[in-house]
């Protein structure tokens, strides 16, 4: 197992190698890589054109994994999505065509364009890592993770992701628009050539695996993950929310955490480590009441007033081991 240094060393390059294309969004492109070393899903959402396909793309070059981009449309069909079973005259048996879920990492654009039916072909393969067709269970590649984007603007023929497909969704970034600085850079560095085509890649999917299952050695004190629950719980009794946070949003905290601990070169997660992911792993799963709405409260709101109000640790014992 590599030291807990050459670990952010090896994530922090893939960083880089991003930021090549995604210029001026520090924060977004890390909490991307979060989501990867997590074996975690990211859902971006954002107005067209801010580089949110890029991004995917990117990320997929730079550790090597394959990668499919499944177009969201209303027609589009379950089994375009898992693969379809075609009968073969020739051996007089059905063959499965498998879909472009079986990759590694997979793009599904303006995801909530699909109807729901559609959508719900993502479930199964995003919470088991697996899919079902015809009976059979087909099992996905190792590593697998979906980033999916969706315009917040349209709503016309759209159709909104149901609670329990966000909630699979470990993490939702925006990107937002550049810098006037950022995109005179982009202005220049497009006007012969797209950057991505320079993307090389910097790790290969077997060392993103190991990395993956380093950072769960990552330690995390029983009053940190006393804090995440008492988080996630302050969600669940707020006079504002209609359905607070799930134990699947306290464990994508929790290995958020573990996996920004390491990338920071530590062996150990401290508070702050948690109070910089509460808004882009919780958000999204908190359905906020009818009433707080009209008033335009919204859930990042409520969480910067829960983060206020929940006492902060100022002891955690192993902090110090440095593991």
């Amino acid at each position: 197992m590599q030291p807990v240094q050459d670990l952010a060393t090896a994530v922090q390059r893939v960083i880089n190698n991003v930021e090549r294309v995604i210029m001026g969004k520090a924060e977004p492109v890390t909490f991307s890589l979060i989501a990867v070393i997590c074996r975690g899903h990211i859902l971006i959402e954002d107005v067209p054109g801010v580089g949110k396909t890029v991004l995917t793309k990117a990320i997929a070059r730079s550790i090597g994994c394959t990668f499919k981009r499944i177009q969201f449309t209303p027609d589009l069909l379950p089994s375009d999505i898992t693969g379809v079973s075609i009968y073969n005259q020739k051996s007089g048996n059905f063959e499965f065509r498998s879909g472009p879920i079986m990759s590694q990492i997979v793009l599904a654009d303006e995801v909530n364009r699909a109807t729901p039916r559609t959508q719900s072909a993502l479930l199964e393969a995003m919470e088991e890592g697996q899919m079902t067709v015809d009976g059979v269970t087909y099992r996905l590649p190792d590593p697998f993770m979906v980033m999916a984007t969706q315009n917040p603007i349209e709503y016309e023929g759209t159709f909104p992701l149901p609670e329990a497909q966000l909630d699979r969704f470990m993490m939702n970034i925006r990107l937002g628009y550049p810098k006037p600085e950022d995109e005179i850079h982009i202005l220049d560095r497009q006007q012969h050539h797209h950057p991505l085509e320079d993307i090389v890649q910097i790790m290969t999917a077997e060392e993103l695996v190991q990395i993956q299952q380093q950072i769960r050695s990552i330690h995390v004190d029983q009053s940190i993950q006393e804090y995440i629950v008492a988080l996630a719980n302050a969600t669940r009794q707020h006079q504002n929310i209609y359905l607070g946070v799930s134990p699947r949003g306290s464990l994508a905290l929790f290995r958020a955490a573990q996996a920004l601990a390491a990338m920071r070169g530590r062996g150990y997660v401290i508070p702050d480590d948690v109070k910089l992911l509460v808004q882009p792993t919780l958000a999204h799963r908190i359905i906020v009441t009818p009433a707080a709405r009209v008033r335009s409260v919204t859930s990042a709101a409520i969480l910067d007033e829960i983060l206020q109000q929940v006492p902060v640790p100022n002891a955690w014992v192993g902090g110090g081991r440095g593991r």
